[in-house]
């Protein structure tokens, strides 16, 4: 699935909850620490792995709404 995040996103930071575009909400799941600063970057989820646009790699998450 491909979609946005709702607003600004500065990265990673361990626990970071995520709200797309779409309206779902995620929560990182793995520990990882990345910094960026973007506005609304692009996304692809694959199961429960998401990647966020500017991003190193895809991080494991969960959806909580």
């Amino acid at each position: 699935m491909n979609t946005q995040v709702e607003d600004d996103w500065s990265g990673w930071d361990g626990d970071t909850v995520v709200k797309l575009t779409d309206g779902s909400i995620w929560r990182q799941e793995e520990y990882h620490y990345e910094y960026r600063d973007y506005y609304r970057p692009q996304v692809t989820l694959a199961g429960n792995m998401m990647h966020v646009e500017g991003m190193s790699r895809a991080i494991r998450v969960r959806r909580i709404d």
